[in-house]
C-alpha cells in the first residue's frame, strides 16, 4: 500500500479546531478524532478505565460505570501531578489506536485531530503539522460560554496545554480564527487543495502554506 500523506491538525482549547475538524470532513477527507478515541479507550470495561479508579478511586465514576468526565476534568486540571498520572494511563492506549488507524488509511491524504499533539509528543505521528490559532481573549471567552465555566478554571486549562507560540513554532500550515465562520470555510477548502497537490507531488514537507485566517 502507497504512503498516503499524514496532516496532524492541533489547536489550543477552544481555538476552532473542532470547526476546522468538520470542514475536512465536509470534504471527504479522513479524519480520526482523538477526543473520541480517548473516550473509547476509558469506557466502561477499557483496562484504562480500570487504571484510572485504581489510581484516583472509584468516585471517579458515574453511576453507570463510565468515566465521569467533568469531576474527573477539574481534578486533574487543579492538580498537574494528577493530570501526568492520568496521561501516563491514556497515552499509550490512545496513541496504539491512532498508529492502528493510520496503517488501514487509504486516499490521497488523511488527518489526524490531536488537541494535545504538540505536548503528547506524537509529532512523529505526521508529515506535517496544521494549527489552529486564537487570541488568547478570544479563546477564554469561548471556553467560559461553551463549558459554563469560570475564567478560573478556563485558565487553568489553557495553561495544561502546550503554549501559543509553542504550538506555532511546531506549524507547517496556520489558519488564524478569531472572527467569522465564512472564511474558515475558504481556509480550510484552499488547504485541501494544497494537500492534495502535496500528495500528488509526494512533497509532504514542502514549506508551509501559512493563512492569515479567521472564524468564530
Amino acid at each position: 500500500m502507497a504512503t498516503i500523506l499524514r496532516v496532524g491538525l492541533t489547536g489550543g482549547i477552544a481555538s476552532g479546531k473542532s470547526t476546522v475538524q468538520d470542514e475536512f470532513i465536509q470534504l471527504g477527507v479522513p479524519v480520526l478524532d482523538a477526543d473520541q478515541v480517548a473516550r473509547d479507550v476509558v469506557a466502561p470495561g477499557k483496562p484504562a478505565l480500570a487504571q484510572i479508579v485504581a489510581a484516583f478511586g472509584a468516585d471517579m465514576l458515574l453511576k453507570d460505570g463510565s468515566l465521569d468526565r467533568a469531576r474527573m476534568r477539574q481534578r486533574v486540571f487543579a492538580h498537574p501531578d494528577a493530570r501526568r498520572q492520568l496521561e501516563s494511563i491514556t497515552h499509550p492506549a490512545i496513541r496504539q489506536q491512532m498508529t492502528a488507524w493510520l496503517a488501514q488509511q487509504q486516499g490521497p491524504y488523511c488527518i489526524l485531530s490531536v488537541a494535545i499533539l504538540v505536548e503528547a509528543g506524537m509529532r512523529p505521528l505526521v508529515d506535517r503539522v496544521l494549527v489552529v490559532d486564537a487570541d488568547e481573549a478570544v479563546q477564554l471567552r469561548r471556553l467560559c460560554q461553551r463549558d459554563g465555566i469560570d475564567d478560573s478554571l478556563a485558565r487553568q486549562m489553557l495553561a495544561a496545554q502546550a503554549s501559543r507560540q509553542q504550538r506555532l513554532d511546531a506549524a507547517d500550515d496556520v489558519i488564524v480564527n478569531n472572527t467569522d465562520l465564512a472564511t474558515l470555510r475558504e481556509a480550510a477548502s484552499t488547504l485541501h487543495q494544497f494537500y492534495l497537490r502535496l500528495a500528488a507531488e509526494g512533497a509532504p514537507n514542502a514549506a508551509g502554506l501559512r493563512l492569515p485566517m479567521s472564524v468564530i
